[in-house]
């Protein structure tokens, strides 16, 4: 599937920055994408490949100074976690006059996982993002709510083969994935806790309570909490802090960024059970939140949910022009204005509400609230 949207980003990158890295869950098309890149770039255009996973490319690094700075034109690492040593190789051969390569690097793990980059790089280096497919490049957003965005699990041809996927993924990335970043955690505990966060979906994450179910400290919830905020399989999303002199929520939630792996892990096969299940509301949540998010394309310090306990709440508030704008996500035909709504515009001082649901119309409920449905908001 083309990506058109993520190329140009690439391009515009590329324009400012001699390194950039191209981060995401593995297999949501990394590195499709960047073939796609350097089939753009015209059939002279110089390129060399290195896949980490690749002992023969692994090895041909050993000497990654001579071996890098021999390259011209685009060099594309792959995977490039597994040898976070490059790093300071690749600033040295980014500081070269007439930079006579660009290095693509990509990599399974967040920058929060890769410092060196960050650190090493600092100035020479631009980071993207690379969710899977998203609603506005597939345009079926039932298949995409039920199977996830992962190419192979959207794209295969049968339900059964994308749960099978699915279901093979989440093993290889407990025993295999983990892992390789150098953690040492076994496989068994790790899937414990991450279908114990199924329960929380949605919900602000209560440490202390995970922790008291499966016999580990908080401490520990928190660290396994980041590991999978850090390898894009959760969203810790923050909670925005007003100057109220009210008792607000100050926990982040906990979301599963990928629907697909939400239901294979809460064992939910098929859209009809997904319609009879109890995490029905927060499902449709979750997917709606991520779509809006990667459709204005925030920085994750300019993305927060707002709460007073047992009083109102907010499911999304981002920051756009360094402006307030909310978001609600309601399941259903006809959502209505409700009391948190209102509460909400009042004490936020919001520019306006959205209430995003499942519909095609776009209709105003109240001076400041406007229902949009999600297919005709992302084609805005």
């Amino acid at each position: 599937m083309h990506r058109p949207l993520h190329l140009e980003r690439i391009r515009e990158a590329f324009r400012v920055h001699p390194v950039v890295a191209l981060l995401g869950p593995r297999q949501c098309g990394k590195t499709t994408l960047a073939r796609m890149y350097r089939s753009s770039l015209g059939s002279g255009a110089r390129t060399t490949y290195f896949d980490l996973e690749d002992p023969e490319a692994l090895a041909a690094l050993r000497n990654p100074k001579a071996v890098l700075g021999e390259a011209r034109g685009l060099v594309v690492i792959d995977e490039i976690q597994r040898a976070p040593d490059l790093f300071p190789v690749l600033r040295v051969l980014a500081d070269r006059p007439r930079r006579p390569a660009r290095f693509l690097i990509l990599g399974s793990a967040s920058r929060d996982l890769i410092r060196q980059g960050s650190e090493s790089l600092a100035g020479r280096i631009g980071f993207l993002e690379l969710p899977p497919f998203s609603l506005a490049e597939t345009g079926d957003w039932k298949r995409l709510w039920i199977r996830g965005g992962f190419p192979p699990a959207y794209l295969a041809s049968t339900a059964e083969r994308s749960w099978e996927w699915r279901k093979a993924y989440v093993s290889t990335f407990l025993e295999r994935d983990i892992p390789n970043l150098g953690l040492s955690i076994p496989p068994q505990t790790l899937r414990r806790f991450w279908m114990m966060l199924t329960h929380y979906h949605g919900s602000p994450l209560n440490a202390s309570e995970i922790g008291h179910s499966l016999g580990m400290a908080h401490t520990t919830v928190r660290h396994y909490v980041d590991l999978l905020q850090g390898t894009f399989m959760i969203r810790a999303l923050a909670p925005w802090i007003a100057n109220l002199g009210k008792r607000q929520v100050r926990t982040p939630k906990i979301y599963f960024r990928d629907s697909g792996l939400f239901h294979f892990l809460a064992g939910i096969r098929t859209h009809a059970e997904l319609l009879r299940h109890p995490k029905l509301g927060v499902s449709w949540e979750a997917t709606a939140l991520e779509e809006v998010i990667r459709h204005h394309q925030p920085p994750p310090e300019e993305c927060f949910f707002w709460g007073v306990h047992s009083q109102a709440e907010l499911d999304l508030l981002l920051l756009l022009d360094g402006k307030p704008h909310g978001f609600e996500f309601k399941f259903g035909d006809a959502p209505r204005v409700t009391r948190s709504m209102k509460t909400a515009l009042d004490l936020l001082d919001l520019q306006d509400l959205k209430v995003i649901y499942p519909g095609t119309r776009r209709f105003r409920m109240d001076d400041r609230i406007e229902a949009v449905g999600l297919e005709t908001y992302l084609g805005e």
